[in-house]
């Protein structure tokens, strides 16, 4: 087992017996009555309990058809009087849940994920779970320091992890002579060239991501890169305890070296997750890299109309020296404003319920992390899912303290870079300047603990 407002708004209403689109942000929840018949009211008549409605607020959109329908199931066959509505935010999700908190519409329930939890816990989002765990519970979830449990107190349970990996159209490298996937970020740079030159002409580029928001896009590729790399995904030397974004550069400068050359998608800078899937379905998409939900999204969001495949991301020099991220730990979690925390409690009882999990795992929307889950889970058998399975190079790093910095961010600043170019060197100065005085605030004031450890070995995170 291994261990780690411009907002498009998706709200999908599931009541007992129809599911219907809507865009309502707005909280839908009233107290549960008390069951008690109201004055006046005959003795012999039985009490009737007002609806509890609850909001369940997620950012995944791979798995929604998936999760709509077993919220559709806990509506229909809750003895709660529950109804719950599942809300899918595309996009801006973190900055939804902090203006949601905010105006005092929080969701009742929401998604976590490993680089929201700790956040989200801090500023008083999260109600803790402790008291509803039972033995069972938690001898059958494994609990993992800083992803489920913060401080001591439980916010969520694991469900699946995913792996990172380089997404590739198998026909636009034949096309373009090129044998193997890279290895390398000379050899990315150079097959993103060679998949431009061949395609060019038909609308097909040699590399993409989903530069809207830079956060998602970095998140997914140059971090990956990094930690196979040896260097902390998120510029945070745990040998040091301080950041250091050094380890960025020749990521960086590769990318940039695409956008230079042409190889890129047009528009890119435009581009959210879903469009770039729909293009790379059509084929305009020679590489990407992504999360281990994406054969669900080909087999179902966005049929491929292409052979693709998925393999392990390119290190700087083609030599691995660091787990490659294994993603999870987390999944749902209580607010810690609703009205109705015993009743959200049944809504994530039964969202982890054994069959939900495994038909989860076994459809390909992630990879279980839960032992008794994935030891009698099938294979999830769908088309692209062997490159994302786990491997020995793969495993869970620790987090990172999360610190507010001043100025510009650093998947900001680079992307900045990429587009418009400048002087990385001073970039990265400047970058490492104002993260560590954010990191010193942050520890002055006691919200952030950090250690140095000169023995921390990224090659040991690995699973094997």
């Amino acid at each position: 087992m291994v261990k780690r407002l411009g907002t498009v708004t998706l709200s999908v209403l599931l009541a007992s017996s129809l599911a219907a689109c809507s865009s309502g942000n707005n909280a839908a929840t009233t107290p549960a009555a008390s069951g008690k018949p109201a004055e006046g009211a005959a003795s012999s008549a039985p009490a009737k309990k007002d609806k509890t409605k609850l909001q369940y607020w997620t950012g995944d959109r791979h798995d929604m058809d998936y999760i709509k329908s077993v919220v559709q199931k806990f509506n229909e066959t809750n003895t709660d009087n529950i109804e719950v509505e599942m809300v899918v935010k595309t996009e801006d999700f973190n900055q939804a849940i902090d203006l949601a908190f905010a105006s005092g519409q929080a969701p009742d329930v929401m998604r976590v994920k490993e680089n929201t939890i700790q956040p989200f816990a801090q500023k008083g989002y999260l109600k803790p779970i402790d008291s509803y765990l039972t033995d069972d519970m938690k001898k059958k979830f494994p609990i993992i320091d800083d992803f489920n449990r913060i401080d001591g107190k439980m916010y969520s349970l694991p469900n699946y992890g995913s792996t990172l990996r380089l997404v590739y159209n198998k026909e636009l490298f034949a096309k373009a002579g090129i044998t193997a996937p890279p290895k390398t970020l000379k050899e990315m740079v150079e097959d993103a060239k060679k998949i431009t030159a061949v395609g060019k002409a038909s609308g097909s580029y040699g590399f993409a991501l989903n530069f809207k928001s830079p956060e998602s896009a970095l998140g997914r590729s140059a971090r990956v890169i990094a930690e196979a790399s040896g260097f902390g995904g998120f510029g945070y030397d745990f040998k040091t305890a301080k950041f250091d974004f050094t380890g960025y550069k020749d990521i960086i400068q590769s990318f940039k070296q695409m956008v230079d050359d042409g190889s890129t998608l047009p528009g890119m800078e435009s581009l959210d997750i879903d469009p770039l899937r729909a293009q790379f379905a059509e084929g305009k998409i020679g590489m990407y890299i992504s999360f281990s939900s994406e054969p669900g999204v080909y087999a179902n969001q966005f049929p491929a109309k292409i052979e693709w495949a998925a393999a392990p991301v390119p290190t700087i020099d083609g030599t691995v020296k660091g787990a490659s991220s294994f993603l999870g730990g987390q999944w749902l979690s209580i607010s810690n404003t609703t009205k109705n925390a015993d009743q959200a409690w049944k809504f994530m009882q039964f969202m982890y319920a054994d069959e939900v999990l495994k038909t989860y795992h076994e459809k390909g929307f992630g990879l279980s992390m839960v032992p008794s889950i994935s030891s009698v889970a099938k294979k999830p058998e769908i088309k692209g899912i062997e490159g994302f399975l786990p491997t020995g190079n793969d495993g869970t790093w620790p987090l990172q303290p999360t610190v507010t910095v001043e100025g510009m961010k650093y998947n900001d600043a680079f992307f900045k870079y990429m587009i418009s170019g400048g002087n990385l060197d001073q970039i990265t100065q400047d970058l490492n300047k104002r993260y560590n005085e954010a990191l010193d605030k942050a520890v002055a004031k006691g919200t952030v603990k950090v250690q140095p450890n000169p023995n921390f070995d990224p090659m040991k995170l690995m699973a094997k």
